[in-house]
């Protein structure tokens, strides 16, 4: 898979991709070329998924860790 078509998928996307992929192995019935090759599209699909979950952590800890400027402009109005 190229990287421009793993960055076009959603995580919602992939997500859901993966979960076929996945409910495709756990039924069977497919032949070992077969299987290899879902498997190999669940591991590239679980990797977009990281990927993007990584990047919603990072964000979210950026703004956890940011300073409120609402606070502080309200302090400041306090002490005039």
């Amino acid at each position: 898979m190229a990287a421009t078509t793993e960055e076009a998928l959603g995580y919602e996307q992939a997500r859901d991709e993966l979960i076929e992929v996945v409910r495709r192995l756990e039924t069977g019935g497919t032949t070992l070329e077969e299987s290899l090759a879902l498997w190999e599209r669940g591991e590239e699909l679980a990797k977009v998924c990281r990927r993007w979950l990584e990047g919603a952590r990072a964000r979210l800890d950026a703004a956890m860790s940011a300073p409120d400027d609402g606070d502080e402009a309200e302090a400041a109005d306090r002490s005039e």
